[in-house]
């Protein structure tokens, strides 16, 4: 069979795979749900979901830095990696080796795609569709007022100071909750607090991934901005583009009850 992936490139499976190796925690916890336990033989060192095969499957190394070694000693029949999380320079070395399918995710069509697309590859076609339909009307649920005109802040790394701007799969996530994301203009612009002086954000949300913001971060930024509501949030909900989406507007809603009660102080 013929596969396109989401970076256009092309290549042949001869049959559904049966060794999998995933640079992708978000696309693993899909593998688990698509039930390709025996399928996956190695996995990242950030992908912690399920906790079963953090524990038990072979880890490669992290999402930008794997073992090519580790990877052939695998003998996968097909890698799944993302053009935003991995080292582009590694995945064309494995092209020359191994058939790799390659995600580029910005938005949720994109994702479900990606989700169609590898039920495709692994002989999983209704299972995956099954999950397509059930994130569809987990988002179909939400209203787009839960925080309707809010200006939202999304801070994803701190030294230096980074937030999630346009043209990424969280600012999708923000939109479709009906946040007005701030700052317009580059995907991951770096802006340091002490700059949000004047800007008039409602909201400023502090990932829980790739840097793990705590309680004394969230302190730090409510104290600058006292007319702000500064949330701890959990990433995964708003920057995985795997089967994890079902539960992400479940998880929205609740943080808009949090976010709309919580005192500014």
């Amino acid at each position: 069979m013929q596969f396109t992936d989401q970076t256009g490139y092309g290549f042949s499976l001869p049959r559904k795979a049966e060794r999998i190796v995933s640079l992708v925690p978000s696309q693993t916890e899909l593998l688990h749900d698509l039930g390709l336990n025996d399928q996956v033989v190695g996995i990242t060192r950030f992908c912690v979901h399920p906790d079963t095969w953090f524990r038990n499957k072979t880890r490669i190394g992290g999402t930008k830095d794997f073992s090519l070694e580790k990877i052939r000693n695998l003998k996968p029949d097909l890698i799944l990696a993302a053009k935003e999380e991995n080292t582009a320079s590694l995945i064309f070395e494995l092209r020359e080796e191994f058939p790799v399918w390659t995600s580029d995710i910005s938005h949720l069509g994109q994702a479900l795609e990606m989700m169609t697309e590898i039920g495709r590859l692994t002989g999983k076609e209704a299972a995956a569709q099954n999950i397509v339909i059930k994130i569809n009307d987990a988002f179909n649920s939400i209203a787009s007022g839960l925080f309707k005109d809010k200006k939202v802040l999304y801070y994803i790394w701190k030294d230096p100071w980074l937030v999630a701007g346009q043209d990424t799969f969280i600012a999708d996530m923000l939109l479709r909750c009906g946040f007005s994301i701030y700052p317009a203009g580059t995907r991951y612009p770096e802006l340091p607090p002490e700059q949000l002086q004047g800007v008039g954000v409602d909201f400023i949300l502090l990932s829980s991934e790739p840097f793990p913001f705590r309680d004394e971060h969230r302190n730090q930024l409510q104290h600058l901005y006292p007319e702000a509501r500064v949330l701890l949030v959990d990433g995964e909900y708003f920057s995985w583009y795997g089967s994890r989406l079902a539960d992400a507007p479940a998880y929205f809603h609740s943080l808009a009850e949090t976010g709309n009660s919580l005192s500014r102080n």
